[in-house]
């Protein structure tokens, strides 16, 4: 029972503090990790339900499910090591991050643009192109 209660209250403490942050809490934190782990699973709960993905000059107008596919396919051929966020930026209800994925011995340059839609952020493009 107390073991239960203290859960109760870590989470209503999480989401309350989640609350508190407002705009100033930031979506490409869970993003990046799920990129630099090749988590196209856990990625996927940012996808909006349509979005534009685009690897390697090969895009794609896809669902959420399309598009988890591709990632799954993309991250099976080249293994994520790191990936790092250098540069973001924000403007009304849309946010953008530049960062730089090194995946397969590989680094690519990843552009995502996400959207707030009532309460969340939702990813509408997600882009990976080959620098090297």
């Amino acid at each position: 029972m107390r073991v239960k209660l203290f859960l109760a209250f870590a989470a209503l403490a999480l989401c309350l503090s989640v609350r508190a942050a407002g705009d100033s809490y930031d979506v490409f934190v869970p993003i990046s990790k799920y990129m630099a782990s090749g988590d196209a699973e856990s990625l996927s709960a940012w996808f909006s339900d349509n979005l534009e993905i685009s690897i390697m000059s090969s895009t794609n107008d896809s669902s959420r499910n399309q598009a988890k596919q591709i990632l799954k396919t993309f991250f099976a051929s080249h293994t994520p090591r790191s990936f790092e966020i250098n540069h973001t930026a924000s403007r009304s209800n849309s946010k953008y991050a530049l960062g730089y994925l090194n995946a397969g011995g590989e680094l690519f340059e990843v552009t995502i643009f996400v959207s707030k839609n009532k309460d969340s952020y939702k990813i509408q493009q997600l882009k990976i192109d080959r620098i090297r």
